[in-house]
């Protein structure tokens, strides 16, 4: 009697515990009931029917990654690149997740990789490096279309290496050797075309500037003669003015032809020293005059009168 009690106690706590379904925060139950779908389990505690329900399938309903193994691809451009990516996704209904696709991971993964090689592929190998954040867009984008009916959202997707091969490394280091040693000409040619603009701007403004100077020279002497010729002029016509007023004075006739009587006996003899013709006056006193000066081999001497 104990021995069957102690049975269907053992039996029962089987049971029981076969009800009793405890589900964890990061994951849901399918349950299913006589093989059919009957409902999803949420965290907590969930009670069965024993032999009539059961559970199927357990989904992880946190964030999860996926390691993109490489893959190889071929640009736009014919160069050969090996590409491999992190995909983020999570799983938002567990019945599609399930029921909706046999590996909802496998699944992305082959999708990812083909969506990747058609997407670089219509790329070069330069813009594979300069349009990432577009082609992680456009690979999220037909990802997540594909994934709907699996219950499945991407979250992000992550080109996480982009290695050429050596052949193509060693022409890409040329490239860019190439690149900068085109850069390094443009800018010794500018820097030479700059310092020809300023040599040539440098002479331009030396020319103007001696140019000007000389412009200035010119007019301080002209300035100058004119100024001295002013004075001049201011002199002479102030010595007239006090000849005229001498000749207007007492005897200042008398003394102004007796001026002029010296000064052309000066220049009279001024002239003769300087010639060998001998040149007599109209006006001289008498011929015995004459031959005296001729006896005594002298120069003649000329009176002057009035005339």
């Amino acid at each position: 009697m104990y021995t069957g009690i102690a049975i269907g106690i053992i039996v029962l706590s089987i049971l029981f515990f076969k009800m009793l379904v405890i589900v964890s925060q990061r994951e849901n139950y399918i349950v299913e009931r006589l093989g059919k779908y009957s409902r999803t389990l949420g965290p907590g505690i969930h009670l069965l029917i024993p032999l009539v329900d059961r559970v199927a399938y357990k989904q992880e309903m946190r964030e999860q990654v996926i390691d993109i193994p490489p893959q190889s691809v071929i640009t736009s451009d014919n160069i050969q690149v090996e590409i491999d990516g992190l995909l983020y996704l999570k799983v938002m209904d567990s019945a599609k997740a399930s029921y909706g696709i046999g590996d909802y991971m496998a699944a992305s993964i082959n999708l990812a990789q083909t969506t990747m090689r058609s997407e670089v592929g219509k790329i070069t190998l330069g813009e594979t490096f300069s349009e990432r954040e577009q082609v992680n867009a456009k690979i999220i984008s037909e990802i997540d279309k594909a994934s709907d009916p699996w219950g499945v959202k991407v979250l992000r997707y992550e080109i996480k290496d982009i290695a050429p091969t050596y052949h193509v490394i060693e022409t890409l280091e040329k490239q860019m050797e190439a690149e900068r040693e085109k850069r390094a000409e443009i800018t010794r040619a500018t820097a030479e075309k700059e310092k020809l603009i300023n040599v040539s701007e440098g002479e331009r403004q030396k020319a103007i500037n001696l140019s000007e100077g000389e412009q200035q020279k010119r007019v301080n002497e002209a300035e100058g003669r004119a100024e001295s010729i002013r004075l001049q002029a201011e002199a002479s016509a102030k010595a007239l003015n006090m000849i005229t007023e001498a000749t207007n004075g007492p005897g200042g006739r008398a003394a102004l032809r007796m001026r002029l009587i010296e000064q052309y006996i000066v220049q009279l003899g001024d002239i003769m020293d300087g010639n060998e013709v001998s040149l007599f006056p109209a006006n001289l006193a008498s011929l015995m005059g004459v031959v005296d000066e001729l006896r005594n081999n002298k120069a003649p001497v000329f009176q002057g009168g009035e005339r």
